[in-house]
């Protein structure tokens, strides 16, 4: 009584790789996904558009961001200007290899963005940046 089919002794074992092949993809676009996410904040801030080089970073980098409200943000969190000020006091150390990157809103007020310039020139920060758009890009 042969109940079970006879096997190829032939035949050599095959590995289906397609669930493997499945899987790496669907991880490649996980990542390519979330790594959109780290650099912008959830701040809706239109930045101003222009035409020059981008400009060589320091090890340290405080990011300052300024909405068209005049309201300031550091790691997503809203700062007052006095905990701005706290902020580049705390840096006074690293001043001189630090570069603070001021991503200010295109329609934020001249005034204060001068100001936030002269803030961080008297705490001594090493090198003040501007964030931009490229002209019909995306950039610094």
């Amino acid at each position: 009584m042969g109940f079970l089919p006879r096997r190829n002794r032939n035949a050599e074992p095959y590995v289906d790789m397609t669930p493997m092949v499945d899987c790496v993809f669907l991880l490649l676009i996980f990542f390519m996904i979330s790594t959109a996410f780290v650099e912008t904040p959830g701040l809706d801030i239109k930045l101003p558009e222009s035409s020059s080089q981008t400009v060589a970073r320091e090890p340290k980098e405080i990011r300052i961001y300024l909405d068209k409200g005049g309201r300031i943000y550091h790691q997503d969190r809203l700062l007052s200007l006095d905990q701005f000020r706290e902020l580049l006091r705390q840096s006074q150390e690293e001043a001189g290899r630090t570069t603070l990157l001021l991503l200010a809103d295109r329609e934020a007020r001249h005034g204060q963005v001068v100001m936030m310039m002269d803030l961080a020139k008297a705490a001594g920060i090493g090198k003040l940046a501007i964030a931009t758009e490229q002209r019909g890009g995306k950039g610094r």
